[in-house]
């Protein structure tokens, strides 16, 4: 497919749609700093809303597929954005609720809410993701456009970190749920626009064959492709547990000093320098292999939060950020391995689309299904932060990072060893 015959209207359409998956998607770490503030809750409880997100993926990631195979990627993007209204909607109806007086049933409203937008959450990852290689022509091209959506799926989770901490401000006993309307209005409108664009633009569709429990089996004879399911399921943990805790550690350290704002706007680094390298991924995709982008990646994530976790708490940095407020420029001291864990950002960056790409090389007819096996494994998030959560509740957050760090291990290994294509 070259450049004067790509279609650039679906392009954007899908690009779009990637950037409004890492808003709503990071709506969830932010939130987690209210709930846990709404009582005596637990580490591993306060991602409630990640559970729910994430959970969400391993019951839709086949069943998305199977819409993509009988309705198209339009009509399934539709059916997702959809379903992702009703799930914003129920999360908003959570900030009604008085937690004081029913915890539990606060909890319970939010995490469907939650639950109900990963559903939307996995679709339209099934839908951007082959899409955007297929438009881009697979290989490296297709890596290059992966890699293009990757930044402004990035752009969105900044903002996501801006605006809660805008809007939160210091979390204390009266932070409530309802602080952050104004996000989950934000989210609703993006959802609405969405649906009403992509239902007005044309996207000349592949056809596809039915996908059926045959063609699932048949994409799991691949070697590759199963080793490459493993590393989404432990790279969600190293994308999202590693800004989660950095966000978790600055405002649950009191020494510190930081409140809720400015950790958000410190955490917004994190997501800001994944854009910065998604940026440059996309400009050398076509020129540098996934398998060469993913070892170079994977050694330096190993690097950079080994050094995290031992390095001096007393030997700060300052990091930048913008106090959207005032408009004006911030900066903030932070421990000098806090600031290794957002150059991770730079890392994560190129992961995804790499992962994605070497895991459905030469799989053909089975690519369909594929995919929705690869959203499946997503859930894996729920999972790893789960077990960061239990760690960090047990020992403390800077030991919780042995987690991220076996995860990056791993994708070492995929690069190097697990991505040969066998059969």
């Amino acid at each position: 497919m070259n450049q004067q015959t790509k279609p650039w209207g679906a392009i954007i359409v899908m690009i779009a749609l990637f950037a409004m998956i890492a808003f709503v998607t990071n709506l969830c770490s932010p939130m987690a700093n209210i709930i846990k503030a709404q009582g005596d809750i637990p580490e591993a409880l306060a991602q409630i809303g990640n559970y729910g997100n994430f959970v969400a993926y391993l019951l839709m990631g086949i069943p998305a597929g199977m819409l993509i195979a009988k309705f198209g990627y339009k009509k399934t993007a539709l059916i997702g954005l959809t379903v992702g209204i009703v799930g914003i909607l129920v999360q908003w109806s959570s900030s009604f609720m008085d937690a004081k007086a029913n915890l539990g049933m606060v909890f319970g409203v939010y995490l469907i809410g939650a639950f109900i937008t990963g559903f939307c959450m996995c679709i339209l990852n099934c839908v951007v993701n082959p899409m955007l290689n297929l438009l881009g022509g697979g290989g490296n091209a297709g890596n290059q456009l992966i890699q293009t959506g990757g930044v402004f799926n990035s752009l969105a989770a900044v903002a996501v970190y801006i605006i809660m901490g805008a809007l939160i401000g210091e979390v204390t006993a009266e932070t409530k749920i309802a602080d952050a309307t104004p996000a989950l209005m934000i989210a609703l409108s993006i959802f609405v626009i969405a649906f009403i664009t992509i239902l007005f633009t044309k996207i000349d569709e592949p056809e596809q064959a039915p996908v059926d429990m045959g063609l699932v089996k048949g994409a799991l004879k691949y070697r590759h492709f199963v080793l490459g399911i493993i590393g989404i399921f432990v790279y969600m943990s190293i994308e999202v547990g590693t800004p989660t805790y950095v966000n978790m550690y600055l405002v649950n350290t009191p020494e510190l000093g930081i409140n809720a704002a400015t950790a958000g706007l410190i955490v917004a680094v994190y997501w800001a320098l994944m854009m910065v390298g998604r940026f440059v991924g996309a400009s050398i995709g076509s020129k540098v292999s996934s398998r060469a982008m993913l070892t170079t990646v994977s050694i330096a994530t190993l690097l950079l939060v080994s050094f995290g976790m031992f390095a001096p708490t007393d030997i700060t940095v300052s990091v930048p950020g913008i106090d959207w407020a005032n408009l004006k420029l911030i900066w903030a001291n932070v421990p000098v391995g806090i600031f290794a864990f957002l150059l991770v950002g730079l890392c994560t960056s190129v992961m995804w689309g790499g992962i994605f790409n070497m895991a459905v090389e030469g799989l053909g007819k089975y690519t369909a299904a594929a995919s929705g096996i690869f959203m499946t494994m997503v859930f894996g998030c729920a999972v790893m932060l789960f077990i960061q959560a239990q760690v960090a509740e047990m020992t403390d957050y800077m030991t919780s990072y042995w987690v991220v760090l076996f995860c990056a291990a791993y994708l070492l290994f995929y690069a190097l060893v697990g991505s040969k294509v066998k059969k």
